[in-house]
Order: structure tokens, then C-alpha cells, then sequence
């Protein structure tokens, strides 16, 4: 039997750069774009001679890059051998595998093990794909002359094949996927994890529900969060995988240390003994639920400019607040206080549609239809005053965030909000029904987002695509990991703003 888990890409909405430090926070929203992992043995009953071999067979492929690898999984270490490859690598699934089979056999007793060796020496076929919103498409719609719109993105098949970058990458010369900056490394490694997990026996995410994981998916957070810092060579904030497990909320990273024994991994210490440490240490992470409030829409848009380094600008950062540290300090701490204004101003939101949803919904509609500047002069009761306050609040606030942004950006040398993002941000925000815009995460040249009020998105969309700015498919999810039923590519996409679901 096949397992199929999915896990979301991200939009980091507030707490760039600072959420690598505790204590500071980030709100983190989950999307509709998911990565999804598809296990099932590599062949149909145990070779008779494998019972003798210390080593299994591990397949994996992608077919959107054409890519295979053939590993052999050491029953005695459980680490992999590359045997032969297509193409480079993929470390994200590397280790996932390793720590996932590292797990079992940390929690699994003497029966449980022998029943896992079973499954080991019937193999692993390991496939992964990627919704087409973790990818740009950008140069092939402009290649066939189509309009840069959401309708053509949505007419190219489900699972498309992936062009590579034309320029070289300067750091490793080898050409790039061209990406979106939804967090494709993150999701794929959690989808990978959980669709381990599950098939191994090591939790069981059939009971899983949307609004409430059982400490099984727990589980997933940290085998994940394990194999993608040591994928990726550093222990990073890790909002992209939490949010990848666990769907939109309001973050706080772990403290590194806790992933101390894991790089010391490379020090030949038994990987056994490496997730024992890592499943027994204090995971101190903060996870509050959050989403965005009712009739609120994400919308991302991908201005063709390029893509840009985030560990570049962060290490940039990071030298800045070496060189400068008071001013650092004070600029992370109007940064922080305006995030949590944001924050604020969106809960009130939240709130206040609960409290009076027809006011909630009818200052909305007014809003959806009229420019922010026009929005305040229809607050006839105090019951739709209230909302339209917390409206312009939250846009005032957001302008707030983008300023310190900038002058943060100004002063490391990087380009946290370009003069050309700063142009099409202030034109988002200037359009009809647009409540927020900004560059997610760490910035950039990589897609921008704008928080839009009931039915606009249409229009922003339309606005877009005149300053050459294609707006994505992607929407605000909040659901994190899940267990499918079959395979994602036996459905086609039937709507252009939902996401490849499973039969």
C-alpha cells in the first residue's frame, strides 16, 4: 500500500529577520500550494536473499525534474549510500529518510523492529511533487505570448515539468530551479517525513484533525525540523516547517542548542542515539493559532526581477547588528513592536466579525469597492466605525513595517524592499480593496503579497498584470500536514484557486 502526505508552503506576513531570535515572533500563513510524498515498496515481497544483507534498496524520483537517485539504507546505521544519480542530489530528502528510520527505531520495540526490518527489506520508492505555485512559470507563459494572469498559469497541467534558470548560481555554478519563495525545501521534507512516519508505523495520521493534531504530528515537527537544519547545514528560525506541520499561526523559534546532537552527527555519533537525544530534549518552540480574519484574501504576485539569496541578506544583516548594535537594537524593537500592532489589529478584526458579523461584512463590502482613502467617510454607526478604525489601523501599521524594512535593509547594504517592490507596493496599497501589501519573509526580489478584502483580488490581479506583475494561484490555507488517499496526479486542477487535491 502506498502512503500520500502533503505538507503547505508559507508566507512569513510579519517577523522577518527577527524571528530568528528568540523571543521575537512571526506570523507565519499557511497556502493551498502543497508538497506532496508518495512511499510505497520498492518491490513486491522480500528477496530471499536479503534476510543475509545489511543493506536495503532506497528509490527516489522526481518527475517534474526529471531526476532519479538509487541509494543503498544501511540496516546497521541507517544512513545512505548514494548508488547512482540522474542529477544532483537532494539532501532534504536524504536526511529526512535517515531520521525518519532513525525514529522507528528509537521508539519501536524488539517485535515492532523486526516488523520494521520486514518493511526496510521490501525497499523504499520514495516520489515527490510539487504544486506548479512553488515554481516560476513566468518565462514560459511569456515564451507561447500569453498574458501574464492567474488563468494562465492555471491551464498548464497539474505536476508541470521544471525549467531551470538560465544563469548560472555563482556560489555552486549549477543551475537553479526558478522559485517562488513559498518554502518548497521545508514542505517537501515534511511531506517526506510524515509520509515515512506513517508508512513505518512510527504515528498514524488517519486520526489526524484539521483543527486539532494529536501528539503525533508533533512527531513530524521534529523529525522535520532535524532533517531540514542538517540539509540545509545550519539550524535556521524553522517557521517554514512548523508552519508546514502545523498551518498558519504565530511563531516563536525553538532554541537551537536542541539540535546540538544532531550536528554533531557528522562527528560519527550512531544516528540511533542522535534522535534518542532530540526526542527526549525540550522542544521550547511557541505555536498560537492565528489566521486571517473573515472576507480576507492572500494574494501573491511575482514580479519577474528575479529571486534573491535569503541567507545572503540575512548574514548581511546579521554583520550589521555586529557593526552597529545600538542602532540595530532600536530598529529591531520598533520593528518587533509594530509587527505585534499587526497582529493586534488583525485579532481585533477577527474579533469584531464574530461580535457583529453583518456590520463586520457590510464595512467589508464598502471597503471592497472604494480606495483606503475613501473608506472612512462611510462609517455611518458606531458598530461599522469600530471596523473601519481597525482597518486603517492595520494599514497604518503596515506601512510602519515596510519603513523600518527598508531603513533595516538601507543600512546592512541589502535589498530587504527595493525601490522597484517599494513602486508596486505603494501602487497595491493604493488600489481599491487592498487592506495590506508587503515583501514576505526576508525580502527581496521574490514574489510580493497583499492582504485583499472580499471579492477585489479580481481587479488587483487585472492591476497587476498591467505593471507586468503576474499574480499567482496561491491562497491562504491553514491547514498544515495531512494524509491523502491516493495519487495527486490521477486528479486535474478544477479550479484555479484551489490546490491539487487527492482522489
Amino acid at each position: 500500500m502506498a502512503v500520500v502526505a502533503s505538507a503547505p508552503g508559507k508566507v512569513l506576513m510579519t517577523g522577518g529577520y527577527l524571528i530568528l531570535e528568540r523571543p521575537n515572533a512571526g506570523v507565519v500563513l499557511s497556502t493551498n500550494a502543497r508538497f506532496y510524498a508518495i512511499v510505497k515498496p520498492l518491490y513486491d515481497e522480500i528477496k530471499s536473499d536479503s534476510w543475509a544483507s545489511a543493506w536495503t534498496d532506497v528509490k527516489l524520483t522526481s518527475p517534474q525534474l526529471s531526476r532519479e537517485s538509487i541509494y543503498k539504507l544501511s540496516l546497521k546505521n541507517l544512513m545512505l549510500q548514494c548508488v547512482s544519480s540522474s542529477e544532483s542530489r537532494n539532501p532534504f530528502v536524504e536526511q529526512a529518510v535517515q531520521y525518519a528510520v532513525a525514529a522507528a527505531h528509537v521508539t519501536f520495540d524488539k517485535d515492532k523492529k523486526d516488523a520494521l526490518n520486514k518493511i526496510l527489506l521490501q525497499g523504499l520508492h520514495i516520489m515527490i511533487l510539487g504544486c506548479n505555485d512553488f515554481y516560476s512559470y513566468r518565462n514560459q507563459i511569456e515564451a507561447r505570448g500569453l498574458p501574464l494572469t492567474p488563468e494562465a498559469l492555471a491551464a498548464l497541467p497539474p505536476f508541470t515539468s521544471i525549467s531551470f534558470n538560465a544563469e548560472e548560481n555563482g556560489q555552486n555554478c549549477k543551475p537553479e530551479v526558478a522559485k517562488t519563495g513559498l518554502g518548497s525545501s521545508a514542505a517537501m521534507t515534511t511531506a517526506v517525513v510524515a509520509a515515512l512516519l506513517h508508512y513505518l508505523g512510527v504515528v498514524d495520521l488517519s486520526s489526524f484533525s484539521k483543527d486539532e493534531g494529536p501528539v503525533d504530528v508533533d512527531m513530524v515537527h521534529i523529525i522535520a525540523q532535524t532533517a531540514h537544519c542538517i540539509a540545509q547545514g545550519k539550524v535556521g528560525s524553522g517557521f517554514d516547517v512548523s508552519s508546514a506541520v502545523y498551518g498558519s499561526h504565530r511563531y516563536v523559534r525553538f532554541s537551537p542548542d536542541i539540535l546540538s546532537s544532531a550536528q554533531d552527527a557528522v562527528k560519527e555519533i550512531p544516528l540511533q542515539e542522535v534522535m534518542a537525544s532530540i526526542l527526549k530534549g525540550k522542544w521550547d518552540h511557541e505555536r498560537t493559532k492565528f489566521s486571517l480574519p473573515p472576507l480576507m484574501n492572500l494574494l501573491l504576485g511575482e514580479p519577474g526581477t528575479g529571486g534573491s539569496s535569503t541567507p545572503s541578506m540575512v548574514g548581511a544583516v546579521k554583520r550589521w547588528q555586529k557593526s552597529d548594535p545600538t542602532k540595530a537594537e532600536e530598529t529591531w524593537r520598533k520593528l518587533s513592536e509594530a509587527n505585534s500592532a499587526l497582529e493586534i489589529q488583525l485579532n481585533i478584526l477577527s474579533k469584531l466579525a464574530e461580535e457583529n458579523w453583518n456590520a463586520y461584512k457590510c464595512v467589508i463590502d464598502i471597503c471592497s469597492k472604494q480606495r483606503p482613502e475613501k473608506w472612512i467617510e462611510h462609517a455611518t454607526e458606531p458598530s461599522q466605525e469600530v471596523v473601519f478604525k481597525a482597518l486603517l489601523g492595520a494599514r497604518s501599521t503596515m506601512f510602519e513595517i515596510r519603513n523600518h524594512m527598508r531603513q533595516m535593509g538601507e543600512a546592512a547594504g541589502v535589498p530587504i524592499e527595493p525601490e522597484s517592490q517599494t513602486q508596486l507596493l505603494d501602487a497595491t496599497m493604493g488600489m481599491e480593496g487592498v487592506l495590506l501589501a508587503g515583501v514576505p519573509g526576508a525580502g527581496g526580489f521574490d514574489a510580493v503579497f497583499a492582504i485583499t478584502l472580499g471579492d477585489s483580488g479580481s481587479d488587483v490581479t487585472k492591476a497587476w498584470s498591467s505593471l507586468n506583475v503576474l499574480a499567482l494561484l496561491v491562497r491562504e490555507d491553514p491547514h498544515g500536514v495531512s494524509l491523502e488517499t491516493g495519487d495527486p496526479r490521477t486528479k486535474e486542477i478544477t479550479s484555479a484557486v484551489s490546490a491539487v487535491q487527492i482522489e
